[in-house]
């Protein structure tokens, strides 16, 4: 969530950095309702101000000589009695514009880092560095993932569907091994990096999902629970952030690095026809998740410590890579600079997305409420939360029986 008072002070600035966005944000009406929430806070606090000095001065008055019941006294009575009416009129009026005022601002996507390349979208993303060209097959037949994994009785999506629909798969004896042992190895690599390893609930509520920005704009994205507030997870970025919603941490406990694995829910609404076949884009998937809540003053180091941690595991599986830096127009909602790393698949000769890794700087932290106290220092301060796959284990194993696998006959 943006901070009101920097889009009060910064107009220009904030509509401008929205703007590269590539889409429609208007502030105006934010600010114009914040103009008439200050407004009626001010009329407010001056008649609450009458009201305490009424209250105040009929007993003075009365312990001066006035009568309870004469002119004067009730005269004051029947002043407090419309001040208080008046009191309340205004507090309904605020609390309207209050949940306008919150509709509107949670609308709004985080603001991009002054360091993020400009773009309209991922043509404009730019590359980084690439790794392990020593490592693309030189073999052009080599079959899809889905292929290889038919044809070794690993993989199998015609009884998923069975079982549920389509863009699901059911993986048998050493595909549900070699899943499994990408698991351990992702999160033992990561613990091993410093991160303390969470097993969180992966049924999530609305203020949770709320919390990390996945709501309200990704609604149709979700699957929820038709009789409870209970959504399934998309990713564990939300339950490892929410572990710490609404509390104040010690600078001392900063940094915190967690690691989950869970499994993973999307409709990928507007992707059809895109990826029906394989592993790449399923409506359930694993995924071992980076989690990072950081000092301010750090979190872009932080970030580029997380994009190590991610490469990491590519680099020891000797599956080749690029890093990608993400334009303006094509960064995730809450992200305010985010690197993703594209793994190559030989059969389709491109790279494919297999670990994002952002920084959200304080939006989710202002979201949840996640503060924290320095030392010394008055008052409290909105932490820095990171995110980043640590890997996408599906797309992982795409891309170990693509890189690995022999020529064979189509």
């Amino acid at each position: 969530m943006l901070d009101i008072k920097q889009i009060r002070e910064n107009p220009q600035l904030i509509q401008e950095r929205l703007n590269s966005r590539g889409n429609s944000y208007d502030i105006q009406p934010l600010l114009e309702l914040n103009q008439q929430q200050r407004e009626l806070e001010a009329q407010r606090t001056q008649l609450q101000a009458r009201s305490n000095e009424i209250a105040k001065l009929i007993p003075e008055k009365i312990k001066s000589g006035s009568e309870p019941k004469g002119s004067e006294i009730m005269a004051l009575r029947s002043e407090g009695s419309s001040v208080k009416a008046e009191i309340g009129n205004i507090e309904t009026q605020e609390k309207e514009i209050i949940s306008q005022i919150n509709t509107l601002v949670m609308a709004f996507p985080n603001l991009p880092s002054e360091s993020t390349p400009s773009g309209k979208n991922e043509d404009e993303n730019v590359e980084v560095r690439c790794w392990g060209d020593d490592y693309i097959p030189q073999n052009t037949e080599i079959l899809p993932h889905w292929e290889i994994g038919e044809k070794l009785g690993i993989l199998n999506t015609e009884r998923a569907v069975k079982i549920a629909q389509s863009r699901f798969v059911a993986l048998i004896g050493a595909g549900a091994a070699l899943e499994r042992a990408l698991i351990q190895f992702m999160l033992d690599r990561q613990v091993a990096a410093g991160y303390v390893e969470i097993i969180p609930p992966v049924l999530i509520n609305t203020e949770s999902l709320t919390a990390t920005g996945q709501l309200p704009k990704f609604a149709e994205e979700s699957f929820k629970c038709a009789n409870d507030d209970l959504w399934l997870s998309p990713t564990a970025e939300v339950p490892v952030t929410n572990l710490y919603r609404g509390e104040i941490l010690s600078d001392e406990d900063l940094p915190i690095y967690h690691c989950a694995y869970t499994p993973c829910f999307r409709r990928e609404a507007g992707s059809y026809g895109r990826d029906m076949r394989g592993l790449i884009r399923l409506h359930q998937f694993n995924k071992v998740e980076m989690v990072k809540f950081v000092h301010p003053d750090n979190s872009f180091a932080e970030l580029e410590k997380m994009v190590g941690n991610a490469e990491a595991i590519l680099q020891e599986l000797n599956l080749p890579y690029r890093v990608i830096e993400l334009c303006t127009g094509d960064l995730g909602f809450s992200a305010t600079k985010t690197y993703d790393l594209d793994v190559w698949l030989p059969s389709s000769g491109k790279y494919r997305e297999i670990s994002s890794c952002s920084n959200c700087l304080d939006f989710q932290a202002r979201r949840g409420n996640i503060r924290f106290k320095e030392k010394g220092k008055k008052g409290t301060q909105f932490v820095h939360t990171l995110n980043g796959s640590g890997l996408a284990v599906g797309r992982t194993m795409a891309a170990v029986l693509e890189i690995t696998s022999n020529p064979m006959e189509r």
